[in-house]
């Protein structure tokens, strides 16, 4: 019998039973569930969700999208998703906006690159979209002086 692993979210379910539902189209009913789903997309390459899950108003869309997939699949490719740790979460249905807090831990060309970030969710006809984040701290920003890639 071959062991299944736990979801890249962290969830303890497998992939199956866990984020691969909203993959397939299943719209997460909250900010989180988005969240972590986004996480699962960028461990597994999972491009076209995460281009889909994110905002009009956010730039990365508002600007050469061929080239921003690109960036993301190399990302995802060059990237270990070691974990996700959810900090603080704020749902705020009566403006249609919500905010996560995250810190997650990942290695690129055996370097440290985790981050902490706060994210900003924006309801949309019925659907959580992600609209921003702001990186609050990393390894890379402590290490060159900046960071400006989001999840």
């Amino acid at each position: 019998m071959s062991k299944v692993s736990n979801c890249p979210c962290g969830a303890s379910n497998s992939y199956k039973l866990c984020c691969q539902k909203y993959h397939n189209g299943q719209k997460p009913k909250t900010a989180l569930l988005l969240m972590k789903s986004r996480y699962c997309a960028f461990a597994r390459g999972e491009v076209d969700y995460i281009v889909k899950t994110t905002h009009p108003k956010n730039p990365a869309l508002q600007n050469d999208v061929s080239k921003w997939r690109r960036e993301l699949q190399e990302f995802s490719k060059n990237t270990q998703f070691r974990g996700l740790k959810i900090l603080e979460v704020k749902e705020a249905e009566l403006n249609g906006k919500a905010t996560v807090t995250f810190c997650v831990d990942l290695i690129q060309h055996g370097h440290q690159a985790g981050f902490t970030e706060k994210s900003t969710f924006e309801k949309v006809n019925g659907r959580w979209l992600y609209l921003d984040g702001v990186i609050q701290s990393s390894v890379e920003a402590e290490l060159q002086g900046e960071s400006d890639f989001s999840l």
